[in-house]
Formats: structure tokens, sequence, C-alpha cells
């Protein structure tokens, strides 16, 4: 199951007990779904416990039922109301102009109370809100084709402690937030604190992953220059052995020297603890330097 169908789910087993909740949160729906005007109202949703949740809801907040239902078992359904007297009923219950002409606003005065504006903000998602699988991103958006609605939706969020971000799409209004600490929030404050858990536990997953990778290259990267590194001392070792220099040198270039040919894989670090005495990896690196100088030709000890 997609990550909001499993918001949607989780926001649906809130009870609402409140006629004035019922209604704030019908009213979130009705700005955010798919048609809602003087003529009709029609919400789509193929989410099984929106659609169990729906009926029972507009009978709390209107005392009506839908004209038309989803087929049982459909994926994707639509519940349709289209009589008259029932789409007037609700636009009065939310003080909007009985008229086709008029926009669509917010009316503010129906959101007074702070638990009428949750509910109102958990059915504009449960309609037009969508969240990214926080394991591949984080983005959660609510989308409305009413111009007004998607310009007052933003205020209301400010209202709530909120900071969302606006942009314009194939002929909606938008409004989305991109960050995780925002998302976890936001779905905390609509009621679904488990899907905020879920996004804090795939952001620290992320993190750690990439954490790891991190350290993964790093470590490549030590290796590769370890490895490069002792190549080339092994190189001038050779060199100073084929030319017969290497059994004249002082005892602490000639152990350098062994300790290197008899360890190609250990790290300067690695090679000065097995010195005798144990050497630090700063005294054995200048010993490898002065075993290049004398194989180039360099001064001689």
């Amino acid at each position: 199951m997609a990550f909001s169908a499993n918001v949607k789910q989780e926001l649906c087993r809130q009870r609402v007990d409140r006629r004035c909740c019922a209604q704030a949160e019908a009213y979130g729906i009705l700005l955010f779904c798919s048609v809602f005007h003087t003529r009709q109202a029609r919400i789509v949703t193929e989410c099984p416990a929106l659609k169990e949740r729906l009926p029972i809801l507009f009978r709390r907040a209107f005392q009506l039922s839908f004209d038309q239902l989803p087929e049982p078992g459909e994926g994707k359904g639509a519940f349709l109301i289209e009589d008259p007297d029932k789409l007037r009923t609700m636009f009065h219950a939310f003080d909007l102009e009985w008229d086709g002409s008029v926009s669509l606003h917010i009316n503010l005065a129906r959101l007074e109370e702070e638990h009428c504006r949750t509910a109102f903000l958990r059915g504009a998602f449960l309609a037009g809100g969508s969240v990214t699988d926080p394991m591949k991103g984080y983005h959660l958006e609510l989308a409305t084709s009413h111009y007004h609605v998607g310009r007052e939706l933003p205020a209301l969020l400010r209202e709530a402690g909120f900071e969302p971000k606006e942009t314009d799409r194939k002929g909606n209004r938008v409004i989305y937030f991109k960050q995780s600490d925002h998302i976890e929030d936001y779905l905390t404050f609509l009621g679904a604190p488990v899907s905020a858990m879920a996004v804090m536990t795939a952001k620290l997953e992320r993190d750690l992953r990439g954490s790891v990778n991190r350290q993964v290259n790093c470590d490549s990267a030590n290796l590769d220059k370890t490895v490069a590194a002792a190549r080339e001392q092994l190189a001038v070792i050779e060199r100073l052995q084929e030319s017969g220099r290497l059994d004249a040198l002082p005892d602490k270039l000639k152990e350098a020297a062994r300790l290197r040919m008899e360890n190609p894989e250990l790290n300067l670090s690695q090679l000065a603890a097995l010195c005798s005495p144990t050497v630090s990896k700063s005294a054995l690196n200048h010993r490898m330097r002065k075993l290049m100088e004398l194989a180039e030709g360099g001064r001689k000890t």
C-alpha cells in the first residue's frame, strides 16, 4: 500500500464526535475534492477507509446521504450529490453564496475553534492531499482547483504554526512541504502520529545509510592511497636492493625496508607499531622518504 494511502487510513480512524468538526472535515473535503459547485459535488477516492467514512461523516455533518455511491470492490470510485436541496444545505452550512458565478472561499468564521481547523485540514488532505514515501523523498502537498481557497489555505496553516510553500500546477493551486520535520509535525497535527514516526524513522535510516556510504568511500580512498604508497616504497626498496646499497644502510632504514617488504598491505601506522622499539608514524614516514631520496641518487647516509 502506498504511503499516502497508509496516512489516509490512519486519519480515517479519528473519531468525529462534535457535529461542528464533522462539518469542518466535510468542508475541507468539499473544497479539495474533484468537483464542488451549485450543480454537483463529486468526491473521487480509492482509499477504502475514506469510502467507509464519507457516508457516516456527511450524515453527521448535514443529515443527508449521497445520491450515488461507488460500486462495491471498485478501486477508484466516486461519491456524487446532484440534488439541489442537498447542495443548498451544504452551501448554507458554510455561509457560501448560492451563486455559480461566485468563487469559493474558506469561511474562517466556521473554523474559529482549533479542533475545527484541525478537522478542516484533515478533510483537505483526505480529498486533495498526498505525501511521498519517505524512503524515496520528502514531499507533502494539498491541491485545489479553487483559486481563492488555494490562496487562503497558507494563511490558515501559518496561524497553526506551519510555513508551507506554494505553486501552481495544471490549473490547480498546490500548497506543499519539502522538509521532513515539517511533514512530521503536520501529520502529527492532522492526527497521524504513526505515519509521522514512519517519516522520522525513514529519515534516520537514510541518514545512517548515507553516513555509512561516506565512511566506506572514505575508507576506500584511504586504502587506495595506502596501496599506491606501498607500491612506490616497494619499488624504491627494490632499486636499492638491486644496486647493492640496501645492506649498507643504517639499521633503522634497513628495518623500515624489511618491514615494508614483509607487510606490503599495511599502512604506515601499522608498520610503525612493528618497529623495535615502536616508533611514531611520522618517524617511519621520515625513514621511507629517506629511502626514496637514496634511491633517486640523493645524498648518501
